[in-house]
């Protein structure tokens, strides 16, 4: 560990990173999202910034951290926030999950209570990325449940990053996305997809059941309804542990009795959520 305010940057980095200016940067970040980054996130930290300084036309890491004290700095913090912010997600991206959702999606359609009253379908994608989730959810509603026909579903796909919101609203990705949806999905997503060259284009129907919001998980949160389900995957693993047990126990607040919560497959809780119960790998149902 280098003494504080000395360079730690490696030999050939373009711009020096100290150790004071890198606790600034993260004590912002974590001011500002809640997401902590340790001593080993130091790397990290300057891949994703160095380009923002040669934009931004500066000479080191020194003169951002004074553009973060003046008053710009409300500009800048947000693309601070955007850079830091991992959008790592693929459609299906942990298939089983989708499974638990067309199992839940199933027994609506006997639900006496819901069929003599209310049909809307709630669903939340917290954490969203740039959409990959929330598509592969209205896609997986829209084929295989499409007697809900009827019904009226909804999915909130909110991120802290608003660059990702963008390419979410867009719907449209890679043709090389493709390549890693599991076998038993693929039909699914290529049925609510078109290929249009080298793009995938998402159709009308699932991208008008997405609505993209930014929301940053600590602060409120405005909504007053119950959700059905609620996917917040590989995000609690940027918090610390009050905080991760914090943000489950609001979620569960969130939910309708019977209704389902998945996180990430490396954010398992340790300790027993009030009004959740464990039924699959990183998969919860509301009690009651």
């Amino acid at each position: 560990m280098t003494q504080t305010g000395q360079s730690s940057s490696r030999s050939g980095n373009e711009f020096a990173l100290s150790d004071a200016e890198f606790k600034k940067l993260t004590g912002i970040v974590r001011e500002l999202t809640g997401i902590v980054l340790g001593d080993h996130k130091k790397e990290m930290l300057y891949g994703r910034l160095a380009r923002r300084l040669r934009d931004l036309g500066m000479q080191s890491f020194s003169q951002y951290c004074a553009l973060l004290d003046s008053k710009d700095a409300d500009q800048e913090t947000g693309f601070l926030v955007n850079a830091v912010t991992t959008n790592l997600t693929k459609f299906y991206r942990e298939s089983h999950h989708f499974d638990f959702l067309t199992d839940y999606l199933k027994s609506l359609q006997s639900d006496s209570v819901r069929l003599g009253g209310d049909r809307s379908i709630l669903i939340w994608s917290a954490g969203c990325s740039s959409g990959e989730e929330p598509y592969s959810i209205a896609s997986t509603l829209l084929s295989k449940t499409p007697s809900l026909s009827s019904w009226k579903p909804r999915i909130l796909a909110t991120d802290l990053d608003t660059n990702m919101l963008a390419t979410g609203q867009a719907g449209i990705y890679s043709k090389n996305s493709l390549n890693d949806i599991p076998d038993d999905y693929k039909k699914v997503f290529e049925e609510n997809t078109k290929i249009v060259g080298d793009k995938i284009h998402l159709r009308d129907k699932p991208k008008s059941l997405v609505h993209f919001k930014q929301l940053n998980l600590l602060h409120p949160w405005p909504m007053k309804q119950k959700y059905d389900i609620i996917f917040c995957r590989n995000v609690l693993i940027y918090f610390d542990g009050p905080t991760k047990e914090g943000l489950v126990n609001r979620y569960a607040g969130m939910l309708r009795p019977g209704g389902m919560l998945f996180l990430g497959h490396s954010e398992s809780m340790q300790n027993k959520i009030e009004g959740l119960s464990l039924i699959g790998r990183t998969a919860y149902r509301k009690e009651g």
